[in-house]
């Protein structure tokens, strides 16, 4: 579809110019945010950097027989490390992004846990207390009704204020599952993936971001030399004159000329009239008739009686 337009080096051109200026963009971004102390230092060598990869991917494919050993092995190592620095700051824009989609949601599920540890806690308080309660209770004997009335005074408020406690904490909790839920809804697809694959979180979206990385900058280098490729094929290939095309009315005009010409070239080979003398005059006959004159007969030719 596309290689058939002349469009098409310049689709290519536009494909690794929004490849090769996304991937600068987010790996400025992410190294400036890894130096925070000196952003602008930091996003001017990156840019420059950046453009310098791209212009050298360039250059090594154009005059990579040209230049001598040493100057190629650097330039090419030079604009592999530089990729790899690149996915390196766009590891840390992703992970950047990543953090700070979860922030909350970390915050609310650790708050979450301590709250449920805390409840755990207290449940173990009261139920020793209830025991030991029932222990001392059951040390005297069964006519010290009032020493025995004195130890549950004495051990009820205590068990009462836990559970206080932990119905504060049960309806504390419900509210922070219910801001679970609802903070949970911007990183949702990843909390799913980590059930399915029964694995956390983080993982699922180290995965993710390893598979970018690997896949951003590399192709918008590649996408770079297959423009220079388009570009040297084009001025390799000569200029064809482009041929006019007929109307189809044109064509199909000429074709009826063509076939009539060729049944009036078939008539006159099938049926060969004889030739008429150029020095002969016509004679008028008595009556005003214009007496016409003998045909001369080739030799072989065939005349018709009339």
């Amino acid at each position: 579809m596309f290689e058939q337009s002349k469009q098409f080096n310049k689709l290519i051109g536009a494909s690794a110019l929004t490849i090769a200026g996304s991937a600068a963009f987010f790996s400025v971004f992410g190294l400036s945010k890894l130096f925070a102390g000196a952003q602008l230092a930091v996003i001017i060598m990156a840019g420059s950097l950046e453009f310098g990869k791209l212009v050298a991917a360039s250059f090594l494919y154009r005059f990579w027989d040209k230049i001598n050993p040493l100057h190629r092995t650097y330039m090419t190592i030079a604009t592999v490390i530089l990729v790899l620095i690149t996915s390196a700051g766009i590891f840390g824009f992703l992970s950047n992004a990543y953090q700070g989609a979860t922030v909350g949601f970390e915050k609310e599920s650790t708050a979450l846990i301590y709250k449920e540890d805390r409840l755990d806690q207290l449940t173990d308080d009261k139920k020793f207390l209830k025991e030991e309660m029932e222990a001392a209770i059951a040390e005297l004997p069964d006519n010290y009704r009032t020493a025995k009335r004195k130890l549950r005074e004495e051990y009820q408020p205590k068990i009462n204020k836990i559970n206080d406690d932990m119905i504060s904490l049960k309806s504390e909790i419900g509210d922070l599952k219910i801001q679970l839920v609802e903070t949970g809804v911007e990183v949702g697809p990843a909390i799913y993936l980590a059930r399915v694959f029964d694995t956390d979180v983080d993982t699922v979206v180290k995965f993710f971001i390893f598979v970018l990385i690997f896949v951003f900058d590399p192709m918008a280098v590649l996408f770079v030399i297959s423009y220079n490729v388009a570009l040297l094929n084009e001025d390799e290939e000569p200029t064809k004159p482009e041929k006019k095309k007929k109307k189809w009315w044109a064509v199909y005009g000429e074709q009826k000329k063509n076939e009539l010409k060729q049944t009036i070239k078939k008539a006159v080979k099938k049926d060969e009239k004889p030739t008429m003398p150029k020095d002969t005059k016509k004679e008028k006959q008595p009556d005003g008739r214009i007496k016409k004159p003998k045909p001369k007969i080739e030799k072989g030719a065939f005349v018709r009686n009339s």
